[in-house]
Formats: C-alpha cells, sequence, structure tokens
C-alpha cells in the first residue's frame, strides 16, 4: 500500500502492476511551497509543536508516524531533502530524468524530480526500480542504468566525509570495508543560490502567469510565499536569465570535474548544497542517524517527543545505487530508521497553524 502526493498515470500503472493499492492522496505545501495548505498546516510526527516543512510534507510526516510504508513525494529545491531531515525518515531524491513525471504540477522542467520517502534505504531502492525509467510524455525521463545496490562491494568504494558529515555514518561505514577520505567538493560558480532562484521563479511565472494576472493569487494561502515571489520574477531580464543559465552549466561541468570519489556524506539541507545538488541533478539519500531531546521543552514534560538527526549520501548523476548501497550498509548495523515517533505523546500548547518558523524562506519551496 501506498500513500502518495504525486501520482502520474505512468508511474501508477508501475506502482499498480507491482502490487502496490493506492490507499489515498497525502497533502503538499499549496502549489509545491512549504507545509501550509488550504485546511492548516502539517506537523512533524516526532515534535507536534513544530511544522513538518515542505512541500512534501504529507509524504514525510505519514511515513514517520508508520500510516504507510511508503510515498511518493516531489522536490524542485529542498522539498523531498528537508521534510525527511525534520520527519527523521529514509529519502531518495534521483539523479534528474530518473522518473518520468507527467501529470504532476511542474515547477522547472529542468529542476523537478519525484522520489519516494521510505523506512528503509532497502525500500528505497525496491520503490525505486520499480517506477523508474522513461516516460513518453516527460522528454527528460530515461532509462538510466541501475545497477543492483544490495551487491554493492563495499571494499571498491571510496567515500568522501565534509566537514558537516556526522561522524557515525563515516565510522560504520570504514567497519564495513569502505575507503574513507576527507573531501571537498570543490566550483568556482559562486552564483549557485541566485542561479537557481532566477531559474525557478522564472520558470514558475511561466507556468502560473495567468493564474496571477487574473487575480487568483490573492485567495493563496500564504500571501508572503508565491505571490510575492512571482511578482519578483517579472522584472528579472531575460539576459540575467540567459546568463544564470550559463553559469548553471559551467557548475554542472565543475562539479563533476570535482566529484573525484564515489560517493560523500554531508548535511542534506545546508542550502548551498541543496541549490547546487538541484542544479546539477545530483541524487541524495537522506537517512535518520539518531535523535536528540528537544531544547526548548520545559523541564517538567514528560513528552517523549526528540529532534531527528539525518545525514545525506550524495553521488554523481546516475549513480543512486551507490547511495542506497551505503545506506543500507549504515542501516543493517544502525536502529535509528527502526525508530517511531510518540504519535499518541501530544503537547497541551499547540501552536498557531499559520504561524510560520524559524526556516529560511527559500528552504521550504520545490
Amino acid at each position: 500500500m501506498y500513500f502518495n502526493v504525486l501520482i502520474t498515470v505512468a508511474l501508477g500503472n508501475r506502482l499498480k502492476s507491482a502490487g502496490a493499492v493506492l490507499v489515498g492522496k497525502l497533502v503538499t505545501g499549496s502549489l509545491a511551497y512549504d507545509d501550509i495548505w488550504y485546511g492548516g498546516r502539517t506537523r512533524n510526527p516526532w515534535n507536534t509543536q513544530e511544522f513538518s516543512t515542505g512541500s512534501s510534507a504529507g509524504p514525510a510526516a505519514c511515513t514517520s508516524a508508520g500510516m504507510v510504508p511508503f510515498a511518493i513525494g516531489s522536490e524542485t529545491a529542498g522539498s523531498i531533502t528537508y521534510p525527511a531531515a525534520r520527519c527523521g525518515v529514509t529519502a531518495l531524491r534521483p539523479s534528474f530524468g530518473t522518473i518520468g513525471r507527467s501529470g504532476v504540477m511542474s515547477i522547472s522542467e529542468s529542476l523537478d524530480k519525484l522520489g519516494p520517502f521510505c523506512r528503509t534505504a532497502a525500500d528505497c531502492a525496491v520503490i525505486l526500480d520499480v517506477i523508474r525509467g522513461n516516460d513518453p510524455d516527460d522528454l527528460a525521463s530515461s532509462e538510466m542504468p541501475f545497477d543492483d545496490p544490495f551487491s554493492l562491494d563495499l571494499t571498491k568504494i571510496t567515500v568522501g566525509y565534509l566537514d558537516d558529515a556526522e561522524m557515525e555514518v563515516v565510522q560504520v561505514l570504514e567497519s564495513k570495508g569502505v575507503n574513507v577520505i576527507p573531501f571537498k567538493l570543490n566550483y568556482t560558480v559562486s552564483s549557485v543560490q541566485g542561479i537557481l532562484n532566477i531559474t525557478m521563479d522564472v520558470d514558475m511565472l511561466a507556468h502560473f502567469d495567468e493564474w496571477q494576472r487574473h487575480g487568483q493569487d490573492d485567495l493563496y494561502e500564504a500571501q508572503d510565499q508565491w505571490p510575492i515571489e512571482l511578482r519578483r520574477a517579472r522584472v528579472i531580464p531575460a539576459v540575467d536569465y540567459v546568463q544564470a543559465q550559463r553559469a548553471r552549466g559551467k557548475l554542472i561541468l565543475e562539479v563533476q570535474e570535482s566529484f573525484t570519489v564515489d560517493a560523500f556524506i554531508g548535511n542534506a539541507t545546508d542550502w548551498e548544497r541543496v541549490c547546487m545538488g538541484n542544479l546539477v541533478g545530483m541524487p541524495v539519500v537522506v537517512i535518520p542517524v539518531g535523535f536528540a531531546e528537544i531544547c526548548n521543552q520545559q523541564p517538567s514534560s514528560n513528552s517523549s517527543q526528540r529532534r531527528a538527526i539525518t545525514t545525506g549520501i550524495f553521488t554523481p548523476h546516475g549513480r543512486d545505487y551507490i547511495a542506497l548501497g551505503l545506506a543500507m550498509a549504515y542501516q543493517s548495523v544502525t536502529d535509528h530508521h527502526k525508530q517511531r515517533p510518540p504519535i499518541d505523546d501530544i503537547e497541551v500548547h499547540v501552536p498557531d497553524s499559520r504561524t510560520p518558523t524559524a526556516v529560511h524562506p527559500r528552504n521550504l519551496h520545490g
């Protein structure tokens, strides 16, 4: 069974053919931005006093709560990585073009991706193998090779770790025979966040131009989000958009040349890394690596709610199987992914569902 926020004919048929049962659709942030939708806001099952982030809010929260074994979400700029990290679940943002997107609301055709939220990396591998492949109605999709992550020879893999990597993951993989080394991904393009902002906002405006021109954005749930951003996009000169795409091409080449390891480990929600990864189409597996006490929780509280700690395993485009194989190796000797949130342990104090949380606004959509 699966709950799904985004279902396409091609993707749905593949899941059904494999025996999956569509039991419902989960919420996404309105127009794929944040966790705010017409019915309120989606909460984090591990800490119901905070929200799930988005935009794939429903898939992350429901998979985390154990309501479904897996769900499908989407990412343009953080909408798989952020909710997965906040809700403490395993999720895959696959290589760009791996999964067909026909029928899915588009923000940016060169950035949009679909991916699974699961309880384990092994489940992510199984689901990806079912839904990947060419979609005749999505020209960006293709039949990319997908080697077996279950038979990955760890002794032949070199993994780099960044300064913000969770070292427990590094140590576990090293104990499994992986060659681990310090690593830094170098590129000279200094305007990565600006490139993503220009690309995404202008592409989004092209899709929703009429919607805004006719004043329908006045009904949007969060006026400080897409309505304002799309108005800003209208004054971006065409030359700036073209220059941004040229810089993006340079970034792709530089990242390819600098990616001298089979994979690297680092913070999956670092905003610069989120922007860079989406611009170059890089896959990442987000995995939970622990849970911590909630710092601002009342001393007298008996709540067992926690804050999820996660990290990301990144690989070059088309090497999703390596990230999945490494995540599976880590999860084979740890149990963080087996933890379940105390969904029946809800604090009395619940904040206003419309009050924004302290998260960088650019981290919330896509």
